[in-house]
This record gives C-alpha cells, sequence and structure tokens, in this order.
C-alpha cells in the first residue's frame, strides 16, 4: 500500500482540505463486520474446534479490544480527544497484529501484542502523515506497521504451552525464533514493495 500510494502520488487537495471519511456510522460498522469475520478467520484456522481454536478466538478478541483502547489513549493525549473512528482503527490493528500470533501465543501476550498494535499503528499513521503520502485508507499504517509487529511479536511471545507443534520464541528462550520472523518481515517487505512498483 506505501508503494501504491507513493506511485500514484497525492489526491486533488491532499494537506489543503480536510479528507476524513463521509459516513463514520458505516465505517464503525464495517469495522465491526470485520471483527466478528475475524474470529472464523483466526479461530477456524485451527481447522478443529478443540483448545488451540478456542485459545485463537480469546486471543484474537483480547488483541482487538486492547488495539482500540490503547489507539484511543494515544489519540487522546496526542490530540486532546478520542474518536470511534480511532476505536475502529486500532479495533482493526489490533486484529491484523494478533493473526501470525493467534495461534501461539496466551492471553497475556495478546494484551502485549494489542498494546503494541494500537501504539505503534498510530505512530506508523502519524509518520506517514508528516511525510505527505497519501495512503488514502491508512493501508500502510494499520495492516503494514500491524501485520509486522504481529509477526515480529510472535517471535517474542509464543510458546508450547498453546501450541505443542510450534516452537518458543524469546521470552521462553529461544530468541532464534525472533531471528526466524525478523527475517520472513523483511522478506515479506521487500517482495511486496518490488511486486507492487
Amino acid at each position: 500500500a506505501l508503494v501504491a500510494a507513493l506511485v500514484l502520488g497525492r489526491r486533488v487537495g491532499f494537506g489543503r482540505e480536510p479528507m476524513d471519511p463521509h459516513d463514520a456510522t458505516m465505517t464503525v460498522l464495517g469495522a465491526s463486520l470485520l471483527w466478528f469475520g475475524w474470529f472464523g478467520f483466526n479461530a477456524g484456522s485451527a481447522i478443529t474446534s478443540g483448545g488451540l481454536a478456542a485459545n485463537a478466538f480469546v486471543v484474537t478478541n483480547t488483541a482487538a479490544a486492547m488495539a482500540a483502547l490503547t489507539w484511543m489513549t494515544v489519540s487522546w493525549l496526542h490530540k486532546g480527544a478520542p474518536s470511534v473512528l480511532g476505536a475502529a482503527a486500532g479495533a482493526v490493528a489490533g486484529l491484523v497484529a494478533i493473526t501470525p500470533a493467534s495461534g501461539y501465543v496466551d492471553v497475556s501476550a495478546s494484551i502485549l501484542i494489542g498494546l503494541g498494535a494500537g501504539t505503534f499503528c498510530y505512530l506508523g499513521i502519524q509518520v506517514t502523515k508528516r511525510l505527505r503520502v497519501d495512503d488514502a485508507l491508512d493501508v500502510f499504517g494499520v495492516h503494514g506497521v500491524g501485520g509486522a509487529w504481529g509477526a515480529l511479536a510472535t517471535g517474542v511471545f509464543a510458546t508450547v504451552a498453546v501450541n505443542s507443534g510450534a516452537a518458543d520464541g524469546l521470552v521462553y528462550g529461544n530468541p532464534a525464533q525472533l531471528g526466524i520472523q525478523a527475517i520472513a518481515v523483511l522478506a515479506s517487505i521487500t517482495y511486496s514493495a518490488v511486486m507492487t512498483f
């Protein structure tokens, strides 16, 4: 999305006139539908109705809620007021960030992942705005930053207590997993940037 925004350039009037979403109600409704659908996306990836699917369901909800609260708090500190659109964006950021981790982390880690998603994604959007990049739907800030954070956080917080078929992360004594995740994130960024351009 970032490369596409750079290639396409800015919209007419960008930076000179407000370009807020024209229908906050539909934006929040859309985010709510995404949140609900994400349960099937993450929990359904377990391909079973056992403990792994239940864990994925719970951590998905927890990370989204924490990211929404964090985004509103950071926005409040930055702009003086929270917004419902910020809560919606924060929830989606949390959903994006927990997706790579949902089958590997416990609830306490999902709180930290949501906290990071709300903070890092908000800051990512502020950086793109400061650089005057016209990312119309804040796709890079929410999905790019959130996805990278979630993939790295998996390397930090993964535990075999949740998924015995996986590896522990940094917190549980396996720093190599964070390195593997970092290489995967860099490879994904490189591939996406080159192929999009």
